[in-house]
């Protein structure tokens, strides 16, 4: 590291990293981080035009990368759209998200697909951007140009999408793509509900949770989860299981990683902070598929956090229009709006339950750059991008939807009082949020191994 390089070094008594939580400063050169410097080091890099960020107690940790954002951008863009996404996550300390291949119109399963999508991101992203494939039936063909072309990953479906444009594979189909996939050494990311276990459920329509709840049993993730476990050990291919939220499909998980199947999982934060018991009736704000569901539910994911069974916690964030949202069950739209929350609202949790700021990171920051390979994020280390948010761990506020940039601003967390409040948020160390107000675009579209 060459002092005259260096241009920024920010400096707190709290710095996350990966070898734990400490006095440290950051000193940044051309957009990366140049060193970790003991925090009274901060002085020896101080050279002319050298900028200090002293932000005091304030926790410093690697900004958040969600790789499950749903911005629906082009098509259904009055649902969310890049801008308005990007700014959310801006202020809520995400950096780096990474887009779904569906909702949006066309749904990102061409090449040619992709261009417009990245088209359409690359003037509005406050953040860096990536982008996942889609996997439909019929589309092998396009599975490896789409790798080449430098999405992260497939996404698939095993039980119907909710959008028509999206169909789910069934078996053979799923065979199929994940024997394509492997092929070139790719990963297949997975909607794991069983249709046939949905198909026999009891199905209700109405205001009432429980029904709802009733009509998307365990079973249909459980079973899904061990179809997925077979195939992939059978053909030796990479797969990660999505928005896990029924415990009882953890054994089968843990033992597959156990016996060398190349299988992850990942949850969302309203599975680890919302629970079936106290959803009112027709508040559809909390319905998602799969369901929130029992408090010991919830208790078992924490529990597969801790343990490693579970890797990471991304939002799912998928929002509506607030029509959508109907008061029955049974029609309202299926997705939860956390992309701007998804930090506080796991950190409240997370303290509770006695683990760490470290641990969020790791859960929210370093295994999600991981599973995507996204090898310059997730850590605050020397030669990875200078991507970092400033937290005060012991600051509350009580969440109003007026306050969030979603471009819909229905929420499962209306007036709830989280601790955790974001300062700032920083990319290739510029600063791109501070109290809530995010600076102009300047996030990067990205590639895999770009």
């Amino acid at each position: 590291m060459r002092v005259s390089d260096v241009n920024l070094v920010v400096r707190s008594t709290r710095v996350v990293t990966p070898e734990g939580t400490r006095p440290a400063a950051l000193a940044v050169a051309w957009e990366r981080i140049a060193a970790v410097l003991p925090y009274d080091a901060a002085a020896d890099v101080l050279g002319p035009g050298t900028r200090l960020e002293d932000v005091g107690d304030n926790v410093v940790m690697p900004g958040l990368v969600d790789t499950h954002v749903h911005v629906n951008d082009p098509g259904r863009s009055e649902w969310e759209g890049f801008a308005a996404a990007t700014s959310a996550a801006a202020a809520g300390g995400i950096t780096t998200i990474v887009d779904m291949p569906l909702n949006s119109l066309p749904p990102t399963t061409t090449v040619a697909h992709l261009r417009v999508k990245q088209g359409v991101a690359r003037p509005r992203a406050h953040v860096d951007v990536g982008f996942w494939g889609g996997a439909l039936p019929g589309n092998v063909a396009d599975l490896r140009p789409l790798h080449e072309a430098g999405v992260f990953g497939f996404k698939c479906f095993l039980s119907p999408s909710g959008v028509p444009e999206f169909p789910e594979l069934d078996r053979d189909q799923l065979v199929a793509s994940l024997t394509e996939i492997a092929g070139f050494g790719g990963l297949l990311i997975v909607h794991a509900e069983d249709p046939h276990e949905l198909d026999g459920a009891p199905h209700r329509a109405g205001p009432a949770y429980a029904d709802f709840l009733a009509s998307r049993p365990r079973d249909a993730e459980n079973e899904a989860v061990r179809t997925l476990i077979d195939v992939a050990g059978r053909l030796d291919a990479r797969v990660h299981v999505l928005h896990l939220s029924s415990s009882d499909a953890l054994p089968a998980i843990a033992a597959a990683r156990a016996a060398g199947v190349r299988i992850t999982a990942e949850t969302c934060p309203h599975f680890l902070t919302l629970t079936a018991e106290e959803v009112p009736d027709g508040a559809t704000e909390f319905k998602c598929c799969p369901p929130i569901r029992e408090a010991a539910n919830q208790d078992a994911l924490w529990q597969a956090l801790a343990d490693g069974t579970i890797g990471s916690v991304v939002s799912d964030h998928s929002p509506c229009t607030a029509d959508l949202k109907t008061p029955d069950f049974a029609t309202a739209w299926g997705g939860i709006s956390s992309l701007q929350l998804g930090l506080p609202a796991v950190w409240t949790e997370a303290r509770r339950r006695g683990h760490t700021l470290a641990d969020v990171a790791r859960w929210m920051s370093a295994e999600p750059a991981a599973l995507a390979g996204l090898t310059t994020k997730g850590a605050l280390a020397a030669g990875r991008d200078a991507d970092f948010a400033v937290v005060a761990p012991d600051e509350t506020f009580t969440v109003d939807p007026a306050h969030l940039h979603h471009r819909n601003r229905v929420t499962a967390y209306a007036g709830r009082t989280l601790y955790g409040v974001v300062k700032s948020s920083w990319l290739r160390g510029r600063r791109i949020a501070v109290d809530g107000e995010v600076a102009p675009p300047t996030g990067n579209l990205l590639e895999r191994n770009h």
